[in-house]
């Protein structure tokens, strides 16, 4: 994201039309008793009750949660600081495990986590946690962290891969009031060591290694490398708590470096959560910004606990006891993870599943090998895992049985509308729900998105506000525009799960999320800037167009990389595409795209690759609209990603502009030899 928002007086231009229109399936087609929104009128009467009273609403739902004391009033808000359900002390794992346990649900499901690794008879190692398990395993964490020195308000640092003592790290954290700063486990040495030196940190979680494609990260040599560089710096870590997983060799610090079984062994399960108040940080969750360091995003108790919990119901149409099984692929390092694998989900009695793995090992077919073997009714992944589906081949699914799937979701950026087609086509057999979310790791939970049993789909657009969400397209003036005109993307009036700041930071906080509009001076926006572009169609569904700092001025036209890029997706020999801003002599700036060609299509004749670069050309100017014809179009098996999936664009227009990767921070980048092979044809 952009450190601000600099917007031109001219909108953003939109040229790509989609009128597609899918009704929402009824409940019983899908073998449901109910959607818990269960019409377009409905959604409207709520989503209106919500916006004009919202104190009265959000107490309607916050009351659904176990409140040690309660509020006294619901909210306090001065831009941009919002208080939620003050005065009011909570807990969020005793919503996620001990209030199951106390209600009679301990001996239900909570948890289900498949390992990746495959044995030569096709057998894998799946493990099941009940809430009565769980609670005993996090109330021993808890004591565990104790026993270490953590007391309330120390940030515990996590840095492990996708296994379920990462949750039970994590739950024993919010058990006593210690935020927690989870860390992606593809990330380098030098990414542990700045988040750690921010957050002040003095215990870090770790595992000796994950599994990843059959093989191991090193997790716990690169844990050992930031702490030498932390101890260098006069910041030492007193404890590293150490997972083994893998069992591969590892160094050990006598010193530092303590046994996660051990110290279980010897830890009590009587350990009652504390009475956070709804305003205590709850964790720290870092984000890559476009200067410096990175941005530690503050997230409180009550109102995350809420909202998530909340849209978690809504959003998939979770029902309680029920026979559901909701598999959210992201990993617990991200956002979204957070959100819906862990606090969102487990509060509401559905099972969460937990994947360790890549999606295709030992073979491409991985994702519905695991639908078919668990039944799974709720299936939430990213587009960019959607094209590379794609690319290996509907055959993969279509040997599986995905008859158990009801909603299928996406989430991390926009879908281009032939990804959506193929999603539901091929893994929603055409009767499955698609809820296409847009939010951010700032924003806590969904944003706009379409409720699967109320809103009518569109391929391509995020839809309308979550209830309780004023969200508008506005020009730099703060004025909102109308149908199908490209403004900034902001929403107008706070939110439970809202960020509450950046860590040690407030001037940039509030540069990057509440610039006043058009003003010269240092006042404050009383709407919060998401930072991307977006416009709203005829239908007042919204479409988001790219980040603001994707924006391409081209000849006095500025156009979203995101309008683009779903242009080239829609040729038929097209599975991926990144489009970004490059030098032009005459127009100033140019387009350039990089795009993955369909196996099947790639030709190997040099003069038929030119042939296709003009057909791409003209199909994007049939698409959009001359204007918008790439000026350099590059064909590549592969682009940069990190291993969440989103493509690292700024890497792209390093290259596009002839600047290489100097001065490009590329720790989040999953494989290396894609930029390097990008970078070796450019030369």
């Amino acid at each position: 994201m952009s450190e601000s928002v600099d917007p031109s007086s001219k909108s953003i231009e939109s040229g790509l039309q989609e009128s597609r229109l899918f009704e929402p399936a009824s409940a019983s087609s899908l073998g449901m008793d109910h959607w818990h929104i269960s019409s377009i009128e409905q959604y409207r009467e709520l989503h209106e009750r919500s916006i004009q009273d919202p104190a009265g609403f959000w107490g309607e739902v916050a009351s659904n949660m176990h409140w040690f004391e309660p509020w006294t009033s619901v909210l306090e808000w001065t831009p941009p600081d919002a208080r939620w359900f003050v005065g009011g002390k909570t807990n969020v794992c005793d919503n996620c495990v001990d209030r199951q346990v106390r209600d009679g649900h301990g001996d239900r499901v909570a948890l289900i986590w498949e390992a990746e690794p495959v044995d030569k008879a096709g057998n894998v190692e799946i493990r099941k946690l009940t809430y009565l398990q769980l609670q005993e395993q996090t109330a021993r964490f808890a004591s565990v962290l104790r026993s270490l020195g953590v007391t309330r308000g120390d940030v515990v640092t996590i840095y492990m891969g996708m296994v379920p003592e990462l949750a039970i790290a994590m739950l024993a954290c919010a058990r006593i009031g210690a935020p927690h700063s989870i860390i992606f486990g593809g990330f380098s040495s030098q990414a542990i060591t700045d988040r750690v030196q921010d957050a002040k940190s003095k215990v870090i979680v770790t595992c000796d290694g994950a599994w990843r494609r059959g093989k191991i990260v090193p997790l716990k040599d690169n844990v050992d490398a930031a702490c030498e560089k932390l101890a260098t710096a006069g910041d030492a870590v007193e404890h590293v708590v150490v997972f083994k997983r893998c069992e591969n060799d590892i160094s050990w610090n006598q010193s530092i470096d303590r046994d996660w079984a051990t110290l279980m062994a010897e830890a009590s399960d009587d350990c009652p959560c504390e009475a956070m108040d709804s305003e205590d940080m709850l964790f720290l969750l870092y984000t890559s910004g476009s200067t410096g360091k990175p941005k530690g995003i503050v997230h409180t108790t009550g109102g995350y606990m809420v909202y998530t919990a909340y849209t978690s119901g809504l959003s998939f149409n979770l029902i309680s006891d029920s026979d559901q099984v909701f598999w959210c692929t992201a990993d617990i390092g991200w956002i979204t993870g957070h959100s819906y694998i862990i606090y969102g989900i487990l509060p509401l009695r559905v099972p969460t599943l937990m994947y360790e793995g890549a999606p295709n090992f030992p073979e491409a077919d991985r994702f519905w090998d695991i639908v078919q073997r668990h039944r799974v009714t709720q299936f939430y992944t990213a587009p960019t895992a959607i094209r590379a589906f794609m690319k290996w081949g509907s055959e993969h699914p279509e040997k599986h049985d995905l008859s158990s799937l009801k909603v299928l979701g996406t989430v991390g950026e926009p879908i281009n509308p032939e990804a959506w087609m193929w999603y539901h086509r091929v893994i929603g057999k055409e009767r499955c729900p698609i809820v296409d979310t847009w939010w951010q790791t700032e924003t806590g939970g969904h944003m706009i998105t379409p409720l699967p049993g109320a809103t009518p789909t569109t391929p391509g657009s995020c839809a309308l506000p979550m209830i309780g969400i004023d969200a508008a397209v506005l020009d730099e003036n703060g004025n909102e525009l109308g149908a199908n005109q490209g403004g900034l993307l902001a929403i107008r009036k706070p939110w439970p799960a809202m960020l509450r700041g950046i860590h040690g930071d407030r001037e940039r906080f509030i540069d990057t999320y509440w610039s006043a509009f058009g003003a010269e001076d240092s006042s404050v926006s009383p709407f919060y800037l998401a930072g991307d572009s977006a416009r709203r169609d005829d239908n007042g569904y919204f479409w988001i167009m790219g980040r603001i700092d994707d924006v391409i001025n081209v000849s006095g036209h500025r156009l979203g990389t995101m309008e683009v890029e779903s242009a080239l997706v829609s040729h038929q020999a097209v599975v991926e595409a990144a489009v970004v801003g490059m030098p032009h002599e005459i127009k100033g700036t140019g387009i350039a795209a990089f795009v993955t060609l369909a196996p099947a299509s790639t030709p190997s004749d040099p003069s038929a690759l030119e042939e296709l670069k003009v057909s791409l050309s003209s199909h994007v100017a049939n698409e959009i609209g001359a204007i918008a014809k790439p000026d350099q179009i590059r064909f590549t098996d592969a682009l940069p990603k990190t291993r969440s999936g989103k493509i690292m664009r700024r890497l792209l227009r390093a290259i596009a502009s002839g600047e290489g990767q100097s001065n490009q921070d590329t720790t989040t980048l999953e494989d290396f030899s894609v930029l390097a092979k990008l970078q070796d044809d450019s030369e």
